[in-house]
C-alpha cells in the first residue's frame, strides 16, 4: 500500500479525532475537526455507523499509520520486531515510531508537523551522532545526538531563538549552547500523546 497523497484533514474527520497532519494548523479556527466534526461523505451527517470489533482494530491501526506518515509495510515491521522484545508490545511499538528520526526532528520543535520533518531530514539539514543523515526512517537510540548541519544554521534561526519556548519531551534533551538534540532515554507510555489504543493494534497484527 502506498502512501496516502488525498487531504489531510479528511482522515482526522474519518477517525473522529486530531492526528495534527497540518503542524500548527490544527491548532486554529480552522481545523476539520473543530468545524466539522463528522465522517466525510453527503451522508455522513446524523448518520452514526457501528464499528464491528475487526472495525475498532483496523481504526486504531489506520490512526497510528496516519499519525506519523507511515506506510503499510513500516508499521508491519515495527510491529514484528516490537513483538520479538521483552515488555508490552504495545508500548514498545509506540516507542519504536517516536525514535522514528523525523519524528525527533518534530519533537524537537525543528519542524510544524511529521511531513514537514520529514522533508527537511531528506534535504540533508541535519547531522546525527556528527554525521550527514538523510533518511527519516532511522530510528535512534539513547544516547544518539541531532544537531543541525553548519550550512542550514541560517535556515533555523527564527526557530532557534525560540527555542526556549517550546515543550519538550521528557525523553529528549536539549543544549542551548550547541543546539543539540539528545535522546536520553527510549520514551514511556506516558510520555507518549498518540491518540490510539495500542493494544487494538497489537489485536489487529496478532489475530
Amino acid at each position: 500500500m502506498g502512501r496516502y497523497r488525498g487531504p489531510s484533514c479528511k482522515i482526522c474527520r474519518r477517525n473522529g479525532t486530531k492526528l495534527f497532519l497540518k503542524g500548527s494548523r490544527c491548532e486554529t479556527a480552522k481545523c476539520a475537526i473543530d468545524k466539522r466534526n463528522y465522517p466525510p461523505g453527503h451522508r455522513a451527517v446524523g448518520f452514526a455507523k457501528k464499528l464491528s470489533e475487526y472495525g475498532r482494530r483496523l481504526r486504531e491501526k489506520q490512526k497510528l499509520r496516519f499519525f506519523y506518515g507511515v506506510s503499510e509495510s513500516s508499521i508491519r515491521s515495527y510491529f514484528e520486531k516490537a513483538s520479538t522484545q521483552k515488555g508490552i508490545t504495545g508500548h514498545l511499538l509506540l516507542a519504536i515510531f517516536e525514535r522514528r528520526l523525523d519524528n525527533v526532528v518534530f519533537r524537537a520543535g525543528l519542524a510544524t508537523s511529521r511531513k514537514e520533518a520529514r522533508q527537511l531530514v531528506r534535504h540533508g539539514h541535519f547531522n546525527l551522532n556528527g554525521k550527514p543523515v538523510n533518511i527519516p526512517s532511522i530510528i535512534t537510540i539513547p544516547g544518539n545526538v541531532l544537531s543541525i548541519r553548519t550550512g542550514s544554521a541560517t535556515f533555523f534561526e527564527p526557530i532557534i531563538k525560540k527555542i526556549g519556548e517550546h515543550n519538550f519531551p521528557a525523553w529528549l534533551t536539549v543544549d542551548t549552547g550547541t543546539k543539540e538534540f539528545k535522546l536520553s532515554h527510549t520514551p514511556a507510555r506516558e510520555e507518549i500523546d498518540t491518540p490510539v489504543e495500542e493494544q487494538l493494534i497489537v489485536e489487529f497484527y496478532s489475530r
